[in-house]
Formats: C-alpha cells, structure tokens, sequence
C-alpha cells in the first residue's frame, strides 16, 4: 500500500522563501485579503467612508496646530503648496504605512488558531495587511483629488512614478511587519511596542512638516525609510516640487534592508510559530 504521507520540513540556508510554493497557494492568499477588507468594514455605521475621515480629521487637527501655531504653514506656502494639502497627502501615505505595520505586526497572534490547525505560507498572513490597506489608501485618494482641483495643483510626468513609489512604501511597511509579527509571537510585550514605535517615526518623518526646516538633521531624516518615500510620494502628486532623488534613493535602500532581512528573519523562525503562539 502506497504511503501518501506528507512530510513537511524547512529548508537549510539563509534564503528560505519558497517563490514556488507562494504561488501554488497564491489563491489563499486572495481570500485572506478579501476576508480581512470584509471584516474591517463589517457592521460599521460608515463604512468605507472611516478611510476618508481618519486622514481628513488628522490633517484638519494638524492644521490648527502645526501649521498656524508653529508657523509650518508658512514654510509650505513658500513652496507654493497650501498646509491642509501639504499634511494631507503625507497623512495618505503615513496611514497606509502605520495601518499596515500595525495590522501586520499583530497579525500571527491574531490568527494563532488558523496557524496552529493546517499549513500554508505564514508570511501571507502579515502580507495580507499591507495588500488590504492599499484599498483605505485608495479610498482616500478620492479626497486628495478633490483637494487638488480645489487648490488648482495638477500632478507633472511625475505622476507616473507615483505606483512606484506606493509600491516601495508597500515594502517598507511589510519589512516592518515581518520583523515585528514575528518578533510578537515570541515576545508578547512587541504589541504594546508598536504604537510607540508608530508614533516616534511619524515625527521623524516628513508628513506634517518640510524636511527643510531641520538642515542640520536632513541626513539623519533621510535613514528613515519613510522619509524619502514621502517626500517623493507628494512631489509625484502636487507637481510643485521635484522628487528628490538622493533622499528617495536612501529611503529605498533602507527599506530593502528591512525588508530582507525581515523575510530571513521571519523565515528562519516561521518552523517555531505553530509551537509557540
């Protein structure tokens, strides 16, 4: 009698990521997108509509008081682009960004009953929250449009880098997130880490104020994955300022770095999740 028994075992090496097997299970991948898009919004007053109010009542709170108070506003006009829309299109990206690391980083533990009972690639389950959050990205992009033709800004050719740009936010965000949601599994205490860590990058990173105002600490602003990122992200937008390149490059580089290393990382402890959450 044949034995029709499966053998499941992790691979030896430092690159452990098995492409063939992400896309023998590529359609699991595309429920646990649809099924947490389902969930977000399920039995929700709103709806969709909390993608648009989230970004729009932050950037009316930091209008008040960054822009007027601590004088930003007046930095921004000197560019040529008016505060609200200034904060605004930096809090599209942010959002996306904090929202996806934040979801990853939870995500194991959340899903502890899925990846203690069957297998299937566990970097799809922090994958899964950067792939649903481009939808509240999308969602709120509609306002940003809005705001745009309100204050007669229209995007250049740069317009056309703008999916790069979203894409590499993308990945800067799921290298946060397999670092992070694997760490939680074994230290349970990462979770209340993470809004922390959210907080402090948010102010070390361009999205309510010009990295201009701080020479000094441009270059140190520039480490910051999300940095560059931004700044690009609202040059391919606005069409006022051009995309700088040296600041994009250098965020993208860090980006990659986590982003790799994540995967090792989260590869090389992937054999000991079931065990232990």
């Amino acid at each position: 009698m044949a034995d029709n028994t499966l053998v499941i075992k992790p691979q030896k090496g430092l690159w452990n990521l098995d492409l063939r097997e992400l896309w023998i299970f590529r359609e699991l991948l595309f429920f646990f997108v649809w099924r947490d898009i389902k969930v977000r919004y399920k039995q929700t007053l709103i709806g969709a509509s909390w993608a648009i109010i989230q970004p729009f009542l932050t950037m009316i709170v930091f209008t008040i008081f960054f822009g007027r108070i601590a004088g930003i506003e007046e930095a921004t006009l000197s560019d040529g682009i008016p505060y609200p829309i200034f904060s605004y299109s930096g809090l599209l990206l942010w959002i996306y960004f904090s929202t996806a690391v934040t979801n990853s980083g939870n995500s194991l533990v959340g899903n502890y009953h899925i990846i203690t009972k069957i297998y299937f690639p566990r970097i799809y389950i922090p994958l899964t929250s950067g792939l649903a959050g481009i939808v509240d990205y999308l969602i709120a992009f509609v306002l940003l449009i809005l705001m745009m033709i309100y204050y007669g800004l229209f995007p250049n050719w740069n317009i056309l880098l703008l999916p790069v740009v979203v894409f590499f936010a993308f990945i800067s965000a799921l290298g946060f997130g397999l670092w992070l949601s694997a760490l939680n599994v074994r230290y349970r205490d990462v979770r209340y880490v993470i809004p922390f860590f959210i907080q402090l990058m948010m102010f070390a990173s361009p999205v309510i104020y010009p990295p201009e105002i701080f020479p000094s600490l441009k270059w140190l602003l520039d480490l910051n994955p999300m940095s560059g990122i931004i700044q690009a992200h609202r040059s391919c937008l606005l069409g006022v300022e051009p995309i700088n390149w040296i600041s994009l490059s250098i965020s993208v580089t860090v980006a990659m770095l986590i982003f790799i290393s994540g995967i090792v990382y989260f590869e090389k402890t992937e054999r000991f999740f079931a065990d232990i959450i």
